[in-house]
């Protein structure tokens, strides 16, 4: 039993969730100015946690074929048999129904339809008709997992404000300079799998070019939240050194490209997660210490 319970878990991808709700509680304490109700924190982030690992649920049956082939995903658990094709369908549909009724009746139905319309474009729109067919499938697969601070936004205000948008920018310009050298490091795995993620389909240069074109381009977007949300000194620091933090490990990359190949992608993988995470720290302790 507790051997199926890890696999059903597993399923969900739970280290993608994680970095999912890192960026809901920040943008909920943004959104009101203030720390929420413990119940409504509590309850948009388990109904955010199920919403994400029902889409990641829904991606693992659909990848199955091509995650037997890739090393860094053969130990999923429809590769190994720990769940057969039914029951990872069953749970995935449950867990899709659960979320948006949680969402719905302990936060609002706001917050639920943009949970379920994320989940939704992530399975349908990213996992069945562009992952496996365009290069730029990251880049539009970067709007589910910026659906979160949306979610959180409508969570305490029943609104989406213009400053949510640009925090759902903020999420989905970096997700291409952070997935890409990921990508470059399970490159051959991509090419197997017959997946065309960028680095597969065109040479180190072109990647690395696009890594500094879109860490620019992130770095910029945070800083449009400092007058469109009133922020702080503590954020409008954290967005500029961090800025250029990321935009410095964009061109490390992009140097490697130039003297030949990328060697060495994941340092700036590891920095962009990061780089995300201390960012949205920033947003929730600037309204709580403004100065």
């Amino acid at each position: 039993m507790l051997k199926k319970t890890k696999a059903f878990v597993a399923l969900t991808k739970p280290r993608v969730i994680e970095l999912l709700l890192i960026t809901t509680l920040p943008t909920m304490i943004l959104a009101r100015g203030e720390m929420p109700e413990l119940g409504v924190v509590l309850a948009t982030l388990i109904g955010g946690a199920f919403s994400a690992g029902a889409a990641n649920a829904f991606n693992c049956i659909y990848d199955t074929d091509i995650d037997k082939i890739m090393g860094r995903t053969k130990s999923r658990p429809l590769v190994t048999g720990e769940l057969s094709r039914r029951e990872a369908s069953i749970f995935s549909y449950l867990l899709t129904l659960v979320s948006v009724f949680w969402l719905g009746l302990f936060v609002n139905w706001l917050a639920s339809l943009i949970s379920l319309a994320a989940l939704l474009f992530y399975v349908l729109i990213y996992t069945m008709l562009l992952k496996r067919r365009t290069p730029q499938n990251i880049v539009w697969g970067g709007a589910a997992g910026a659906a979160p601070v949306l979610i959180g936004w409508a969570a305490v205000t029943n609104e989406v404000a213009p400053a949510a948008w640009v925090l759902f920018m903020v999420i989905f310009l970096w997700t291409p300079p952070h997935y890409w050298p990921l990508a470059v490091k399970y490159r051959e795995d991509y090419a197997k799998a017959g997946v065309p993620m960028l680095p597969v389909v065109r040479g180190d240069r072109v990647v690395s070019t696009q890594i500094v074109l879109y860490s620019w381009a992130v770095a910029a977007c945070t800083l449009l939240l400092i007058p469109v949300a009133g922020m702080g000194i503590i954020y409008s620091v954290a967005a500029i050194v961090g800025g250029a933090w990321f935009i410095r490990g964009a061109y490390k990359i992009h140097a490697q490209a130039r003297a030949g190949e990328i060697t060495k992608p994941m340092p700036l993988f590891h920095l962009s997660n990061l780089y995300l995470t201390l960012l949205f720290v920033a947003i929730a302790v600037d309204p709580l210490l403004h100065f």
